[in-house]
This record gives C-alpha cells, sequence and structure tokens, in this order.
C-alpha cells in the first residue's frame, strides 16, 4: 500500500464526518457553548447534532453538562481537556495527507 493510501485510511473517522468536525471545530475555539448556541451556528437540527455531540462524548472529545436554568433544561458543550490534541491531530494528518499529495503530483 502506498503511503498516501494509508495516510487516508488512518484519518480518524470520528473527526472525519463533517457535522462531528464542525462540533470540534467550533467548540476549540471556546470554553464551551449551548446546544443552542451550537445549534443556530451549525444550522443543524436538534436530532443531528444530539446524535454527533452523543459520539463525541462517547469518545472523551466533548463533555455535556446538563442543567436546569429559569427551570428550562439547558445543555452545554464543554470541550474535553483529555483531547485537546484530537482536532490538531486531525488536521496534522490532513496536511501530511496534502504534502504526501503534492510530493507525488511533481514526481
Amino acid at each position: 500500500m502506498n503511503a498516501l493510501k494509508r495516510l487516508v485510511e488512518d484519518l480518524d473517522p470520528m473527526l472525519h464526518e463533517r457535522g462531528r468536525l464542525a462540533i470540534v471545530s467550533s467548540l476549540a475555539a471556546v470554553d464551551s457553548l449551548t446546544f443552542t448556541e451550537l445549534r443556530d451556528s451549525l444550522g443543524m437540527s436538534d436530532g443531528n447534532l444530539s446524535v454527533h455531540l452523543q459520539k463525541l462524548e462517547e469518545k472523551g472529545y466533548v463533555i455535556l453538562n446538563k442543567q436546569f436554568v429559569a427551570k428550562r433544561p439547558q445543555t452545554t458543550c464543554i470541550p474535553h481537556q483529555r483531547r485537546p490534541q484530537g482536532l490538531i491531530k486531525y488536521l496534522d494528518h490532513l496536511e501530511a495527507i496534502v504534502q504526501q499529495g503534492r510530493g507525488q503530483a511533481g514526481a
């Protein structure tokens, strides 16, 4: 198997899905966002965002803090402290793919 194909196959499938990548990217720049803020900024449906957040929480990319504010439920989405390098590693991996592709194009 060539190096480029191996790099592509090694991409983190958790972050490679565009909805989850958008969530993690949005949270990377802030301490936290409410479910509503995240939903509105990404233009996702409640159900779609909920499913993606659940998967990201299971893999340790986000923490979901559920509480009541003014007697209404509110979910706060927080980037997980143990996974701060997850997005950086993913982006570095993409950069390696681009560099490998450039090397093959020039060959």
